[in-house]
């Protein structure tokens, strides 16, 4: 019911920033937190931060200072400005929402395809 399509991943260098955006489209009645997550090779889907629809934030320890998280309640989107990157920034990250949808008891859970983000010299 909720499909979460992603941009603005790519290549960039160390010291580097990107911006990567997420739209959610779909039928549901409201998106609850939003956020990005990320999975680097060889290792686990970690947070990076996530937004709720009141406006809390929360960061991984890693990012904090260096990524800002946005959402527009209104346009059903959320950026996540990352800047002075590092290579170990670098992989897939993906969108995620918790929306309420009908048939649902509660918040479901919908993911991105995962948007590419490799920091290298």
């Amino acid at each position: 019911q909720v499909q979460l399509v992603e941009s603005g991943g790519g290549l960039v260098q160390p010291g580097g920033s990107l911006r990567l955006s997420c739209a959610a489209s779909g039928t549901f009645f409201s998106i609850n937190a939003m956020g990005w997550y990320r999975q680097a090779p060889g290792k686990q889907r970690e947070l990076v931060a996530t937004a709720t629809s009141g406006g809390s934030t929360r960061y991984a320890d890693p990012v904090k200072g260096r990524f800002t998280i946005s959402r527009d309640n209104a346009e059903n989107t959320v950026t996540l400005q990352m800047n002075s990157l590092k290579s170990e920034d670098t992989a897939v990250y993906y969108c995620n929402a918790f929306a309420l949808v009908a048939g649902a008891l509660g918040l479901v859970d919908y993911w991105g395809q995962g948007t590419q983000v490799t920091v290298s010299s």
